[in-house]
C-alpha cells in the first residue's frame, strides 16, 4: 500500500498544478526540507552546469560548485526512498584560460558518494549527435580540440539495489537482430565460444527488444515543439537550457512505477514534470526563477487556443496559483493506470 505524500508548502511558492503535479517556485534546498523523509521514488534533475561563462539562468563558479551543489545532494539524500533513485545531468567543462578539461562532474560524483552516502548504480553517458563544436577557442578556431558531445550522468541510489526494471526501456532490435529471431539456425552458425554460450540459442529469442546500453544518443533538436511556439507567441524567452523529453522519459520508465513520485530540483522548463504527467507518474517540480516557472505552464496546454494560454499566463503572472487540466496531453496508456492517485493527495491545499 502506497503512502501519500503529504506536505504544505507555503502558498507563494506555488505557481500551478496539474491532475498529477505541483510547479513550485523557490530555493529548493529550503523546499526539500519540507518533504516527510523517503517520500520521493526518484529525484531527476540537471542543475546549472560549472561553465566558465556566467549565464542568464545561474550557474556556480567551477571551484565553488561541489560544495554549492552538495547543499542540495544532502538534502535529497533524506527525501528519497530506500528503494529511490537520484538521477544527475551534468556537463562536461574546460579550466579557465586554457585546453584542459575540468574535473568537476567527477569532483560531484566523489562527493555524493564518499561524503553525502549515495551509491553509484551506474553510470550514463548522453551523447547528442545534434550538439554545436563548442568552446569556440579550441575546436573552431585553434582546432586542438573535438567538440564536447556527451554529458555525464550519476545513476545514485541509497541502497546496493535501487528499484529498476531495463525492459521497460528495451531498445528497437538491429536489422541483424531481426534476421537472427528470424531464423537462428540459418542466418548464425557459431563454433563454440568459450564461454560456453550459443548465441543462436541464447539471443535468438524474442523478448520485446535490445537491452540498452549506458550510451543514451538523444539528439537535442527541438525546434518546433508547443513550448518554444507558445513562448514566442507570448513574446517571451524561452529556458536556454532544455533537454529532451526523451531523456526524463527513459529514467522515469525505468526506475519508477506508475503513481510513484518525481521530483525536479532544478526543474527550469519542466520537461521532467510533462514527462512525468504523461507517463502516470506523480512530479514536484522546483524552480528558483519565477518567470521561467511559470512559463513552463505552457507545456502543459500544446492545444489551447492562443488566447486561453495567454490569459492563464497573465493569472500565474499576477500571484494564482493555477489548476491546469492535462486532458490535451496524449497519456501513455501502457504506462498510465487509473489507481494514480490525484494531485490532492499528493499535495494537500
Amino acid at each position: 500500500m502506497r503512502t501519500p505524500m503529504t506536505t504544505d508548502f507555503p502558498r507563494h511558492n506555488h505557481v500551478y498544478r496539474t491532475p498529477r503535479g505541483l510547479q513550485l517556485c523557490g530555493d529548493s534546498a529550503e523546499l526539500l526540507a519540507r518533504l516527510p523523509d523517503q517520500s520521493a521514488d526518484l529525484i531527476l534533475t540537471s542543475p546549472p552546469f560549472a561553465l566558465l561563462r556566467k549565464k542568464t539562468y545561474g550557474n556556480a563558479e567551477q571551484d565553488q560548485y561541489v560544495e554549492w551543489l552538495g547543499r542540495f545532494g544532502e538534502s535529497a539524500y533524506r527525501v528519497l526512498k530506500d528503494s529511490g533513485s537520484f538521477v544527475l545531468d551534468l556537463g562536461g567543462a574546460y579550466q579557465r584560460g586554457k585546453p584542459v578539461r575540468s574535473l568537476y562532474n567527477y569532483r560531484v560524483l566523489l562527493d555524493f558518494c564518499d561524503r553525502l552516502g549515495y551509491e553509484l548504480a551506474e553510470e550514463f553517458f548522453w551523447f547528442n549527435p545534434a550538439k554545436l563544436p563548442s568552446p569556440i577557442e579550441w575546436v573552431n578556431k585553434r582546432k586542438i580540440r573535438a567538440k564536447d558531445a556527451v554529458n555525464t550522468i550519476w545513476w545514485f541510489s541509497r541502497c546496493a539495489e535501487p528499484k529498476a526494471d531495463v525492459t521497460r526501456v528495451l531498445a528497437p532490435y538491429s536489422q541483424r537482430m531481426k534476421m537472427l529471431l528470424k531464423d537462428p539456425e540459418r542466418f548464425y552458425r557459431p563454433k563454440e565460444r568459450p564461454s560456453g554460450h550459443d548465441i543462436a540459442k541464447t539471443f535468438g529469442k524474442e523478448n520485446g527488444g535490445a537491452i540498452p546500453s549506458n550510451l543514451l544518443q538523444i539528439p537535442n533538436t527541438e525546434s518546433n515543439s508547443a513550448y518554444l511556439r507558445l513562448c514566442k507567441m507570448l513574446g517571451r524567452n524561452s529556458h536556454p537550457a532544455r533537454f529532451p523529453s526523451a531523456l526524463p522519459q527513459f529514467f522515469i520508465k525505468f526506475l519508477t512505477d506508475p503513481g510513484d513520485v518525481v521530483v525536479d530540483i532544478f526543474s527550469g522548463s519542466n520537461t521532467t514534470g510533462q514527462a512525468a504527467e504523461l507517463l502516470g507518474r506523480r512530479w514536484l517540480s522546483m524552480e528558483l526563477d519565477r518567470e521561467y516557472a511559470v512559463l513552463s505552464a505552457v507545456r502543459f496546454m500544446g492545444r489551447w487556443s492562443d488566447d486561453d494560454v495567454r490569459q492563464t499566463i497573465a493569472r500565474l503572472d499576477a500571484g494564482e496559483v493555477v489548476e491546469i487540466d492535462d486532458a490535451s496531453l496524449p497519456i501513455d496508456v501502457s504506462e498510465a493506470t487509473s489507481s494514480v492517485p490525484e494531485a490532492g493527495v499528493l499535495f494537500p491545499r
